[in-house]
C-alpha cells in the first residue's frame, strides 16, 4: 500500500506534463497587430489556430495614436479595425471618424479592441503571459516550448507563423529571413506583382510636392515565406522597424496574408514550397482584402472581386486609379493573353485588333477560346448587358470596350485569375 501511495505523485506529474501539450494545426507567436491579424485569419480559413503571445499591444512611441496611412482605403481586417475604433469612439468628441479621416484612438483601447476581436472567433485559442523558449521541426510538426505564467508548455503545431518583432522564432528555427519590405515603390516587378498579397498607400507619407498618383505598396507572397525550414512564415521582421503607428493597416494586411497561406498549409497539409497563390489570394478576397490599391474601386463597388482578379493576372494593371470607364487599348492586354493562352497568338495575327479593343473584339475573342457560336455568344451578352452585368452603356459591338466591362466579361467568360503562377509570378503551364 505505501509503495502505490508512493507513485501516485509520479504518476500525477506525467498526467500533468500530457495536459501541457497543445496540438494545433498553426501557432502563431507574438503578440502585436500582425500576430493577431494572422491568427484571426487562420482560425476563419477553418484551421485550428493558437496565439501565443506575453499580452497583445499596440507598439507605438505615442500614446494618444493618429493613423492616417490607408484611410481611403480600408481593406480586410484593417477596415474591421477601423470599424471597430469607430463604434468604440462614437460617443467620445474629437473621435467622429470620418470616411478618409484619421482614425484617432488610445493604444490600450487599440489593444483592446484587437483582443477584442480576437476573442470572438471560432477555432482560435489565446495563450497570454507566454515566451518563447525553444523551436524544432520533428517529421511534419514544430515542437514549440514556451513558458506560460513561468511554467514550461509545449504546442505542437503544423505551421508556425513568427509574428516577433525580432523574428527570434526563425531565428531558434534555424530559418531566414528575406529582406525588408519597402513600401514605397514606384517602379513594379509586374511578374512579382501577379503574386501580391496586400496593397496600400506608401510609407513614409508622401510630401505635398510629391507625384503622388503612381506610388504605393505592395507585398509578394514569397516575402512571407521563411527559408531552410518548411512551413514556418514570418511578419513583423520583413516591415521596416520602429513604432510608427502609421504602420499598423500595414502590418494588419500582412498578418492577414500570412494567416491565409499557413491555413492553406496546415488545411491541405501541403509545404510551403507547393503554396498556390490563387488559393491564397482567392482566400484573401473572400474576405474582402485588396491586392491592388485602387482608390476608384472600394470593396464596396460591384465588380470589385472582378477588377481586382484582372489585375493580379497583369491585365489592365494600372496604379491607384483604375479608371473603369477608360477604353482598353490592345497594347494593355496582347503580351498577357497571349502569355495565359495559347490560342490567342492566333486570334490576334488573324483578327489584328486596332488601338482600341472593341466589345466585338472581346466576344470575338471569347468565342474563339470557348469554341462558343459568336451569334449564340452575342446574344447571350446582349441580354445580360444591362440585367445581369449592370453595365450603364449601351451593347454595340463597334464601341471600345471599358475596362469594367472588359474586366467583368474576361473573368466571367475566360477566367483568366484560374492560370497557375509561381511565387516568382510567372505563367505555369
Amino acid at each position: 500500500m505505501i509503495k502505490k501511495l508512493s507513485l501516485l505523485p509520479l504518476l500525477l506529474a506525467v498526467i500533468s506534463l500530457r495536459a501541457q501539450t497543445i496540438k494545433t494545426d498553426v501557432l502563431v507567436i507574438g503578440g502585436g497587430p500582425d500576430a493577431v491579424a494572422a491568427a484571426i485569419q487562420s482560425a476563419r480559413s477553418k484551421v485550428k489556430t493558437v496565439l501565443a503571445a506575453e499580452k497583445i499591444e499596440i507598439a507605438a512611441d505615442e500614446q494618444k495614436l493618429s493613423i492616417g496611412e490607408n484611410a481611403r482605403t480600408p481593406s480586410g481586417i484593417w477596415a474591421e479595425f477601423r470599424n471597430h475604433v469607430t463604434e468604440f469612439y462614437k460617443a467620445t468628441a474629437g473621435n467622429d471618424t470620418a470616411f478618409a479621416g484619421q482614425l484617432r484612438l488610445d493604444k490600450n483601447d487599440g489593444g483592446n479592441i484587437l483582443t477584442k476581436m480576437a476573442d470572438s472567433i471560432k477555432k482560435l485559442t489565446i495563450e497570454l503571459n507566454t515566451t518563447l523558449a525553444s523551436i524544432e521541426k520533428n517529421g511534419d510538426e514544430w515542437e514549440v516550448r514556451i513558458l506560460k505564467d513561468g511554467k514550461p508548455q509545449e504546442i505542437k503545431a503544423r505551421v508556425v507563423i513568427d509574428a516577433t518583432g525580432t523574428g527570434i522564432a526563425a531565428e531558434k528555427a534555424g530559418a531566414k529571413v528575406g529582406d525588408k519590405i519597402r513600401l514605397r515603390q514606384t517602379v513594379h516587378d509586374p511578374e512579382l506583382l501577379r503574386t501580391s498579397i496586400a496593397a496600400g498607400e506608401p510609407w513614409p507619407p508622401m510630401r505635398p510636392e510629391e507625384n503622388t498618383l503612381y506610388t504605393f505598396w505592395y507585398i509578394p507572397l514569397k516575402s512571407l515565406v521563411a527559408s531552410g525550414v518548411e512551413n514556418l512564415f514570418v511578419t513583423n521582421v520583413i516591415l521596416p522597424s520602429g513604432k510608427d503607428a502609421n504602420l499598423l493597416p500595414v502590418q494588419l494586411a500582412v498578418g492577414q496574408a500570412a494567416g491565409a497561406a499557413a491555413a492553406y498549409c496546415a488545411f491541405f497539409k501541403k509545404s510551403n514550397a507547393h503554396l498556390n497563390v490563387r488559393a491564397i489570394q482567392g482566400e484573401l478576397l473572400d474576405f474582402k482584402t485588396d491586392l491592388r490599391l485602387y482608390y476608384d474601386i472600394p470593396a464596396t463597388d460591384m465588380d470589385w472581386r472582378q477588377i481586382q482578379q484582372i489585375s493580379a493576372t497583369g491585365l489592365l494593371g494600372d496604379w491607384v486609379f483604375f479608371n473603369p470607364d477608360k477604353p482598353v487599348l490592345t497594347a494593355d492586354i496582347e503580351t498577357v493573353l497571349k502569355a495565359i493562352y495559347t490560342r490567342a497568338f492566333l486570334w490576334f495575327n488573324r483578327e489584328r485588333p486596332g488601338e482600341k479593343f472593341t466589345v466585338g473584339n472581346m466576344l470575338s475573342f471569347i468565342s474563339d477560346y470557348t469554341l462558343t457560336d459568336p451569334a449564340i455568344l452575342k446574344t447571350a451578352v446582349q441580354k445580360a448587358w444591362q440585367m445581369q452585368f449592370k453595365f450603364k452603356s449601351e451593347f454595340d459591338l463597334n464601341r471600345p470596350v471599358s475596362r469594367r466591362e472588359f474586366a467583368v466579361l474576361a473573368n466571367k467568360y475566360l477566367n483568366p485569375f484560374a492560370r497557375t503562377v509561381d511565387l516568382n509570378g510567372r505563367f505555369v503551364n
